[in-house]
């Protein structure tokens, strides 16, 4: 190169200013949205202490799930720290209102690989939907990568029982699903079949935009602590939120039918998980930051990269296509180095549960697959394409960030 990678860095942060106070704008509604929520709900020391056994009369449990279905606009919320992933979240109303001989329809294509074999598309997994008789049908999107609203509306039937939406793009070079977007796709499907069941994976989505997937008229929607609601304090967790019959289903799946939500011990994570909800308008706009950084950055450096600096944003992913296998075992191990757990660690792909490919991820974080904090990955397959996400820090970004190009550079 003709100038350093420091002096690029400067000339893009100089560049994207203006993006960065579009973000922080954003990120002052949503931080006094989750204030005026917690105040609502009287939220007081005692709160943050945990519970044991069975949970019973867990108040502080229960005023967090009130502050989240405060927030996301819905209900009622059932946030817990058994649950161990968003996947696990988002199976929680899948398997909880679905039964033998509904259908559930994706708008979008195949989804993410993890729900495909939940759903039961490839492999053989048992207690797959598939397996206990839920039919599958989807709609592709179109080849400019938008929903197909004529091919959607011929696919709606009596036996549609849900539709189901993601917010971020997934494995797949495209752009996410924006509330704007979500609101009119949720109204077209809607107006003609008005009790289909709208659900939304809102992993990545929470607190980019102004409003949650509820306000656009999503009846449930389900994500991870460990991504952006948590805050990056957050030590594991998922939460279900929506209509309350359709979260009461859920629950029901999550301990068992006439327990439901009743039970669940919080332990000794509450404050996390307090905190975490607290924080995270603010450590989702550092991730913003540090994608709009990595878009500008890497597309000078001759990458194709989704979205552009400039774009509007739903999630947090930051798409960087790198063309080749060795690009991309390049830049995750320039990531790894510039982590600050792990650092010493080299990246390789494997075997995932749930993915159809080998899929290398590079994953410096506090909490074992926490996205929000910072990590890069992606499946081992043309075009050869890494999704970078989280930055608890803008400055941790750029940093790890320059680490990648370098090894990209030199490798």
């Amino acid at each position: 190169m003709s100038i350093s990678l420091e002096t690029l860095a400067k000339e893009v942060e100089r560049s994207v200013e203006p993006v960065y106070r579009l973000i922080d704008e954003r990120a002052l509604s949503n931080h006094a949205k989750v204030l005026a929520a917690f105040r609502r709900a009287r939220v007081s020391e005692f709160h943050l202490k945990g519970s044991t056994g069975y949970g019973y009369g867990d108040s502080g449990r229960d005023t967090l799930e009130k502050i989240y279905a405060d927030v996301f606009r819905a209900e009622k919320a059932l946030v817990r720290s058994q649950i161990v992933s968003g996947t696990h979240a988002i199976a929680l109303c899948l398997y909880g209102v679905l039964r033998p001989g509904d259908e559930l329809l994706s708008a979008q294509g195949e989804p993410y690989d993890t729900l495909a074999a939940m759903i039961g598309l490839r492999g053989k997994t048992n207690g797959s939907l598939k397996d206990i008789g839920v039919v599958y049908r989807q709609v592709d999107l179109t080849s400019e990568g938008n929903l197909d609203y004529s091919r959607l509306g011929q696919a709606l039937n009596q036996k549609t029982k849900m539709v189901l939406l993601q917010r971020s793009a997934g494995y797949r070079w495209g752009a996410s699903l924006g509330i704007d977007r979500l609101r009119e796709a949720i109204r077209f499907i809607k107006d003609r079949k008005p009790d289909t069941v709208i659900f939304v994976d809102n992993c990545y989505g929470e607190f980019v935009e102004l409003e949650e997937p509820v306000e656009a008229g999503a009846d449930l929607v389900a994500g991870s602590l460990i991504k952006n609601p948590g805050g990056g304090l957050a030590p594991t967790g998922g939460y279900v939120a929506g209509q309350e019959k359709f979260v009461d289903m859920a629950a029901a799946r999550w301990s068992a039918p006439g327990i439901g939500a009743e039970v669940g011990p919080s332990g000794d994570m509450q404050r996390l998980l307090y905190q975490g909800l607290f924080l995270a308008p603010h450590v989702v706009s550092e991730a913003l930051k540090g994608a709009v950084f990595a878009s500008m950055f890497f597309e000078k450096l001759g990458c194709q990269v989704l979205p552009g600096y400039s774009d509007h944003r739903s999630d947090i992913v930051q798409a960087i296509m790198l063309g080749t296998p060795e690009r991309m075992l390049a830049f995750c191990r320039g990531l790894q180095k510039g982590s600050p757990v792990d650092s010493h660690v080299m990246p390789a792909p494997y075997e995932m549960p749930g993915y159809s490919d080998p899929v290398i991820m590079a994953a410096g974080t506090f909490i074992q697959g926490a996205t929000l904090e910072l990590s890069a990955d992606g499946p081992m397959r043309p075009p050869y394409v890494v999704y970078l996400q989280g930055g608890l820090s803008k400055e941790y970004t750029k940093l790890a960030l320059l680490s990648a190009a370098r090894e990209l550079i030199q490798g």
